[in-house]
């Protein structure tokens, strides 16, 4: 039996190092890589996992501590539970907040297990930041990025355009490859960009780089224009939506990381006008505010006309895998 569960953790892992999913089976739970994934799109090119897991991770090597325990950290969690108000009976959303609260928080703790046990997993997830560097494609690296929400909010945003440089190889008479370059520059903003040949093509705006992956394209612009993006006919509509939307919430707030917005806005999204005709799978992310809850279960999912099917919950992973993350 020993040597069938090696076998099958050598499997899971080899399928990994592939695809960037490693599937809990006992735990019904997965781990995903986003650059193994993200570099699944790329032939010429591909993502830098030094340069991607920079932003998270400062060194290459996990902490084994919670930089929670911190002194500092350890002062100010004390001086909040100080301030912490006397214990008081829970109203009747917060009661159902709890037992939604607990009814997961044992799946999520046997997921941060199942994590925790998989000792081959945890030693890739070690050299991360280093995985792969010796490719011979292309690296796709972060330099001093753009800040498109801004850049989009200036009246000069309808001015901004995009070089896109697409490289082909023409095959012509006797197989002899012909390589040919050339270049479209087109709107930026208000406009469908897309990327229709079998290759990743490179792209510039304002001398900064961007890959744009195969049979791709992408619409930036605000609510007020996303009627631009339903289709002439229902059957050429989306079949997987994705929808993060800038939900009210103090922490954004205080943060002023971006704007928020009320939720009866959302009501307004043309979910069915972008449906294709023959259905959709519909992913909305969402807090764990009850209320939040409340009104997409009640009124939003109505109003697009989205049945609820399932509920997948995101567990951070920090730095230290010692302790249960947040969700």
């Amino acid at each position: 039996m020993a040597e069938m569960a090696a076998f099958d953790s050598d499997d899971r892992l080899s399928a990994f190092q592939k695809s960037g999913v490693y599937r809990f089976d006992d735990a019904n739970a997965y781990f995903i890589d986003p650059v193994r994934v993200l570099n699944q799109s790329y032939t010429r090119f591909r993502v830098s996992p030094a340069v991607y897991y920079s932003r998270f991770f400062p060194s290459s090597d996990f902490s084994t501590e919670n930089p929670l325990n911190s002194p500092n950290n350890s002062r100010k969690r004390k001086r909040r539970e100080k301030e912490k108000k006397k214990p008081r009976d829970l109203n009747s959303r917060e009661q159902l907040a709890e037992r939604r609260h607990q009814e997961v928080t044992p799946a999520l703790l046997k997921a941060h297990e199942a994590l925790l046990a998989a000792s081959k997993l945890l030693e890739t997830l070690r050299n991360l930041r280093d995985d792969g560097e010796k490719n011979n494609s292309e690296s796709i690296s972060r330099e001093c990025e753009l800040d498109l929400v801004e850049l989009g909010s200036v009246w000069q945003a309808p001015f901004y355009e995009i070089v896109l440089n697409s490289h082909d190889e023409v095959t012509e008479v006797g197989n002899a490859g012909v390589e040919s370059d050339y270049q479209r520059v087109v709107p930026v903003f208000d406009n469908l960009v897309a990327n229709e040949g079998a290759d990743e093509i490179e792209s510039e705006l304002l001398d900064h780089k961007y890959i744009l992956p195969k049979k791709s394209c992408f619409y930036m612009s605000d609510l007020r224009q996303i009627h631009n993006l339903i289709p002439v006919e229902s059957d050429r509509g989306f079949n997987l939506i994705m929808i993060d939307p800038p939900w009210e919430n103090s922490s954004a707030h205080q943060k002023q990381k971006y704007q928020t917005m009320p939720n009866r806005h959302f009501l307004s999204l043309p979910v069915k006008q972008i449906t294709h005709t023959c259905g959709a799978l519909v992913a909305l992310w969402v807090t764990n505010r009850e209320k939040l809850r409340k009104f997409v279960e009640i009124e939003l999912f109505p109003k697009w006309g989205v049945e609820y099917a399932a509920t997948f919950y995101w567990l951070k992973v920090l730095l230290y895998f010692n302790n249960s993350s947040k969700y």
